[in-house]
């Protein structure tokens, strides 16, 4: 009678395990419009460096959109804030060090996308060593470019893309704080 509980009992933890490891792979599944790293590879890219550039680091990052111009029938210009998000993602930016033509990787740290981390943008440094160009990877191809300046301690990344439709100017600014390492 032991014998047969203990076989129940062993039985029932393999089934339930079973269970839960097939939910777990399940939610894997899911499709995702980015390249998908998981942790074991993230190990991987960070233990092939030799040393740990400024620009690395974990960042908050604030958005704002501002439209400039004249307005129906008017002779003065009128600059507006559109949208403003303080501190509404963090991003890990690491060197990637395989042969991407990509200098470093930005890396969405939100929730949604455990435990993979999407590949969200990419940075490449220009001749001068505090410029750099940003590629927004959006989803299904859509992408943007931002030019970044960074501070002399690359502390706080500061990008801008502006765009003109007719007679109006529309900036988009982006501004990075580092959290970590400070």
């Amino acid at each position: 009678m032991l014998r047969g509980t203990f076989f129940g009992i062993i039985t029932a933890l393999f089934l339930t395990s079973c269970s839960i490891e097939k939910l777990y792979q399940m939610k894997q599944s899911r499709s995702s419009p980015y390249q998908q790293i998981d942790l074991h590879a993230l190990v991987e890219r960070y233990l092939k460096k030799d040393k740990i550039n400024s620009i690395e680091g974990i960042y908050s990052v604030s958005g704002l959109v501002t439209k400039k111009g004249k307005g129906f029938m008017s002779s003065t210009e009128k600059e507006k804030t559109t949208d403003r998000q303080e501190n509404y993602a963090q991003v890990a930016i690491l060197r990637d060090p395989e042969d991407t033509g990509r200098d470093y990787i930005e890396l969405s740290l939100d929730k949604e996308y455990r435990p993979s981390y999407a590949v969200v943008g990419e940075f490449n440094t220009a001749t001068s060593g505090n410029i750099l160009v940003y590629k927004h990877l959006g989803g299904k191809n859509k992408g943007s470019s931002y030019t970044f300046a960074t501070d002399k301690n690359s502390e706080m990344l500061e990008g801008v893309r502006v765009e003109t439709e007719g007679n109006t100017t529309v900036t988009y600014k982006l501004t990075y704080i580092k959290i970590f390492p400070k």
